[in-house]
C-alpha cells in the first residue's frame, strides 16, 4: 500500500515536472499557478503522508519533526528551481503559513514542548535557596540574642 501510494506520487511529480518543462521553459521564467499547484500536489501530499505516520503528540518535538520539515522544504526548493521560481517566495509564503496553521498551531513559540527540568538540575536550586533561608534566619536570631555592644 505505502508502495503504491509512493509510486502514485512520483508518477505525478514526473508529469508535473514534463508540463512545467514543456509549459514554462526558462526564458519565460516562472508559472505562479503551476508552481501553487505542484507543491500543493507533490510536496504537500508528501508531507501529509510522512505527518500521518508520526504520532500526532509528537508533531510539536523538533527531532520527531525536523526530517520531515526539511523534506518539505527542499521539495518547495527543487520545484521552483525546475520552474525558474525564485525562492522562497510569496507562494511558498503562504504554502508554510497554512502548513503551521494546520499542524503547529498549538505548538510554543520556542519549537519545544515545556516541561520541568530533571530533578538533577532542580535539586540544588532548591536546596541552595532552603539553606540560605535557614542560614539567614539563625544568623538574626543569633545576633537579636547577643545585646553585648549595642546601644539602648
Amino acid at each position: 500500500m505505502k508502495f503504491v501510494s509512493n509510486l502514485a506520487l512520483l508518477l505525478k511529480a514526473g508529469l508535473l515536472l514534463l508540463l512545467a518543462a514543456r509549459v514554462c521553459p526558462s526564458v519565460t521564467g516562472c508559472d505562479r499557478r503551476l508552481y501553487e499547484t505542484g507543491i500543493n500536489n507533490f510536496c504537500f501530499e508528501q508531507f501529509q503522508l510522512d505527518m500521518g505516520r508520526l504520532n500526532s503528540g509528537l508533531w510539536c518535538t523538533w527531532p520527531e519533526t525536523m526530517e520531515i520539515y526539511e523534506g518539505l522544504t527542499n521539495c518547495t526548493y527543487q520545484l521552483a528551481l525546475r520552474m525558474d521560481c525564485f525562492w522562497p517566495n510569496r507562494v511558498v509564503d503562504g504554502f508554510f503559513m497554512q502548513i503551521h496553521r494546520r499542524y503547529f498551531h498549538h505548538c510554543p513559540s520556542t519549537g519545544r514542548l515545556l516541561r520541568e527540568p530533571p530533578i538533577s538540575i532542580l535539586a540544588p536550586f532548591i536546596g541552595v535557596s532552603v539553606l540560605i533561608t535557614l542560614l539567614m534566619t539563625a544568623v538574626v536570631v543569633w545576633r537579636s540574642k547577643r545585646t553585648q555592644g549595642m546601644l539602648c
